[in-house]
Parts: C-alpha cells; structure tokens; sequence
C-alpha cells in the first residue's frame, strides 16, 4: 500500500471533496468509516473496488432496515452517491481508494468542527491519466514541424495509435505508412498541430 505522501494532487483533491460533499450532506463519518472497514476487510479479493461500490448500493437501498435512526438512509445515500462521482476512477487500485476514504473521513471530522463551511464549488476532478497528460504537457514546448519518438499502439486499417512520451496517446490517418508499421514498434512522429493550450493535436509518421 502507498504511503500517504504518495498520494497525489489529484487523489488529495478527491478526498477533500468527497469530505466537502459529505459535511454538506450533514453524513456521519460514522458510516463512512463503517463502508471503509468493508473495504479493507475484502481488500485481497478479485474486483474488490467494483464490490466496494455494490456494497455501498446495497447499502443505500436497504438503509431504512439496518439504520439506527431514520437518518442512515440520507447517509448512505449520499456515501454511495458521493464515492460513485469521485471515486469510480481508483476502482482496480484498492489502496488507493482505502488511502483517499481515510483521508476524507478525517477531513469530514475536520470540517464539522471547524464550524459552517457553506456552499463550496465543487472541484473539478482529474483522472490519474489526465493529470499525468497534463504534467508532460507543462514539461514541454511543442512546435508544428518537431520530431519525437513514438510507440505505435495499435493500427486499425489506415489509423495508428501512437504513445507519445510514454503517455500522450493520438490517432491519426496513415494511409502511405501504415504498411511499413507494426504493433510495439518505436518510430518518430512529426508534430502537424497544436491545441489553443500548446499540448498535441496532431501528428504524422515522420520515419
């Protein structure tokens, strides 16, 4: 399992959001802690996120049979809500989702304590693989004519995936070189277009 400094930008946002929500809500982090505790008890089992997120529908089902107070079926509606939004993206990285719960149940105690927090924007949410596109992005200056190296992912027909920087994926047309590509080959792309935001828009075989 990661350690907590190993959690990212991304996933520290997911966990204050999933607080935020639920303080909003008036959810008891009682019952968070309750759905976490499942997850970690199953944690070693096949699917185990996909079962985490049929637990907590269950859950929110059938809240009115196994609640304490006629309260528990809002808490668990809302856990269930709330975690499906933020947290669909981590459910194959069990350890992960286990870290953000945590977190998130800790800043739910903060939040309480700390008084009103009003109506809070909701942030916007990265996943992993858009914040990792972005961070290569940011790294680099891109300019219409460069040359970089690529792997080429797949090809269907005349249309070749390529990975570019071990994460920028693009799919263009290639009908005069698609026959001189194979699957896992590594060539160079030429840069043909850029976005408004400088990151890739389009690229060419250039081998």
């Amino acid at each position: 399992m990661q350690a907590t400094t190993d959690l990212t930008s991304t996933q520290w946002q997911v966990a204050d959001a999933i607080a935020r929500q639920l303080v909003l809500d008036a959810a008891d982090a009682n019952e968070l802690r309750k759905t976490i505790a499942y997850l970690r008890a199953y944690s070693d089992q096949a699917e185990a996120g996909k079962k985490y997120f049929d637990y907590l529908n269950t859950l929110a089902r059938n809240g009115n049979q196994i609640g304490h107070s006629k309260k528990t079926q809002g808490y668990l509606e809302s856990i269930a809500q709330t975690c499906r939004q933020y947290l669909g993206n981590y459910k194959d990285d069990v350890p992960v989702m286990l870290q953000v719960l945590g977190w998130a149940a800790r800043l739910m105690q903060y939040y309480k304590e700390s008084g009103p927090i009003g109506e809070i924007p909701q942030p916007t949410i990265q996943t992993e693989r858009e914040s990792e596109i972005q961070a290569v992005t940011a790294a680099h200056t891109f300019k219409v004519g460069q040359q970089l190296e690529a792997v080429v992912l797949s090809i269907k027909g005349n249309r070749v995936t390529y990975e570019i920087l071990g994460t920028i994926k693009l799919t263009t047309k290639e009908p005069k070189k698609v026959a001189t590509l194979a699957e896992g080959q590594t060539t160079t792309v030429e840069v043909v277009a850029l976005k408004e935001d400088g990151s890739l828009k389009t690229v060419k075989c250039a081998s």
